[in-house]
C-alpha cells in the first residue's frame, strides 16, 4: 500500500535560485513518514512515554532527480519496503504531478532511551506488516 502526503512549496524551502534547498527533502520526506506511521494506528508519544522507545533513521540513500520550485504542490509517496525484529525499511518519493523529483530509501531503527537498540513491540510490527496488504 502508498501512503500518500501532499505539501506545498513555500518560499522559506526555497535557496536563491528559488529551488528546494536539499536538504529540505529530508523534511519533507519526514514529515510524510510520521503521519504514515499515525495513520497506521501508532502514537509515537505514547510509545515514547510509556515504553521508553522511538524511531530513529539509522539510514537514507537519497536521489536528486529533478529541482522542486516555488509554490509546487508535491506528493510524498511512503511504502514499506520491509520489516525486521527491530530494523523497518521505507521507500520514499517525492513528485510534481507524474513527475519523480526525489527518491529515498530509509531504515529506521527502534531505539530505547538509552540510545540502544530494542525490538519492535509486537503490535506496532503487526500494525506495519498489516500495511502491506
Amino acid at each position: 500500500m502508498i501512503h500518500r502526503f501532499s505539501l506545498r512549496v513555500y518560499y522559506e524551502d526555497t535557496d536563491l535560485a528559488g529551488i528546494v534547498y536539499y536538504a529540505n527533502y529530508l523534511r519533507f520526506i519526514e514529515r510524510a513518514r510520521s503521519e504514515w506511521v499515525r495513520g497506521l494506528g501508532i502514537d509515537q508519544g505514547r510509545l515514547k512515554s510509556e515504553e521508553g522507545i522511538a524511531f530513529a533513521v539509522r539510514r537514507v540513500e537519497a536521489d536528486f532527480l529533478r529541482p522542486a520550485k516555488f509554490d509546487d504542490v508535491l506528493t510524498v509517496e511512503t511504502r514499506l519496503g520491509g520489516v525486521t525484529g527491530a530494523r523497518i525499511m521505507l521507500d520514499q518519493a517525492v513528485l510534481r504531478g507524474n513527475e519523480r523529483l526525489f527518491q529515498a530509501g530509509v531504515t529506521l531503527v527502534c531505539l530505547k532511551d538509552s540510545g540502544t537498540p530494542a525490538r519492535l513491540p509486537a503490535d506496532v510490527r503487526r500494525s506495519i506488516t498489516a500495511s502491506e496488504n
